[in-house]
């Protein structure tokens, strides 16, 4: 089992209190954080293949057109 490392952030009252609002009941701090990153993660991961999809065919180079 891994210890897990006591860290520290500070944090503005209206946000702590947002953040506890946010728990699910017996949710863990650590726990809430790592849903909001995945969440984070795949927002972003999703805006980037909207990006992807909007561009023009002409935009794009073959690999095998790539030189070192």
């Amino acid at each position: 089992m891994i210890m897990p490392a006591v860290k520290r952030i500070p944090v503005t009252e209206p946000v702590w209190k947002d953040l506890a609002e946010m728990r699910s009941a017996g949710q863990t701090y650590t726990d809430l954080l790592e849903e909001m990153i995945q969440d984070r993660k795949m927002r972003r991961l999703e805006e980037d293949a909207r990006s992807w999809r909007s561009r023009r065919k002409r935009d794009y180079v073959s690999l095998a057109e790539i030189k070192d």
